[in-house]
């Protein structure tokens, strides 16, 4: 009864343990949409959606994989100019990202500093791949706003908190808020800078779709991304009635001539 017992508990647990695994590969074959942000020297993908399939077929979804679908799908000449990675004595790792083989990378995923390039990634997640421009010090600060995307019409007010994250004495990373930046929209600084929290109140007279990001005279930001999406305001809505009612006086006007010069 007892050896009976103990072979049902372990066919249970094998069966278990497949699932998962099946699990695993059915995701990893399935493939994930990612949000990609690439930086070398200034942004050269800003928040791009990617779908993720495992290119190296090692059974799972990782950030080598979001990379390299990456530059298949924006950088010139796909993944084969643009993007390496290989072993090393820390594992599998960057050799090439955005054309830049200097070795001077670093990556993130969901604002959080990830360990290897094998770290997974799921559907939703979001991978910040970048070069670092401090290649001695190694002193740039990966920075995030508090909104990824934002939705305005022209003029309104946009609030946004900016934090950015240093490290310890045990290389710990410590996020504070990021005092003194000053915003930039579409890569053009503004007059609108970051309070002692972090704190910024943004307006974009334009509409369109914009990138904001922000710089620091301070430190070498990794540039935060949000994008903005901003609409006619008032104003513009206002021309745009004026105009149809220019245009009706106009044809109103023209139909009042051409009647009398009928009726003589």
């Amino acid at each position: 009864m007892k050896k009976a017992f103990n072979k049902t508990i372990l066919m249970l647990v094998v069966i278990a343990i497949m699932s998962t695994v099946l699990s695993v590969f059915s995701f990893a074959e399935g493939g994930a949409n990612v949000t990609v942000t690439i930086k070398n020297g200034g942004i050269v993908v800003a928040r791009e959606s990617v779908e993720v399939t495992d290119i190296d077929e090692d059974g799972a979804l990782t950030i080598n994989d979001a990379l390299y679908c990456a530059h298949e799908k924006f950088y010139d000449g796909g993944a084969a100019a643009g993007y390496g990675s290989g072993m090393s004595d820390w594992g599998l790792s960057l050799t090439k990202l955005w054309g830049d083989n200097s070795g001077s990378f670093g990556y993130f995923v969901n604002d959080a500093s990830a360990w290897s390039l094998t770290d997974p990634v799921k559907e939703g997640d979001y991978v910040y791949a970048f070069v670092y421009e401090d290649k001695t010090g190694w002193s740039d600060a990966y920075s995030y706003f508090d909104k990824s995307s934002v939705s305005a019409v022209s003029g309104e007010e946009i609030t946004l908190n900016l934090t950015v994250i240093g490290y310890d004495a045990d290389y710990n990373p410590v996020p504070t808020p990021c005092e003194g930046a000053t915003i930039t929209v579409d890569g053009k600084e503004t007059s609108f800078v970051t309070d002692s929290e972090g704190n910024v109140t943004v307006t974009i007279p334009d509409a369109g779709s914009h990138v904001i990001s922000a710089v620091s005279k301070t430190a070498t930001l990794v540039s935060p991304i949000c994008l903005a999406q901003i609409n006619p305001g008032t104003n513009d809505n206002g021309l745009a009635v004026l105009a149809v009612c220019v245009m009706v006086a106009i044809l109103s006007a023209s139909l009042v001539i051409r009647k009398k010069i009928n009726e003589k």
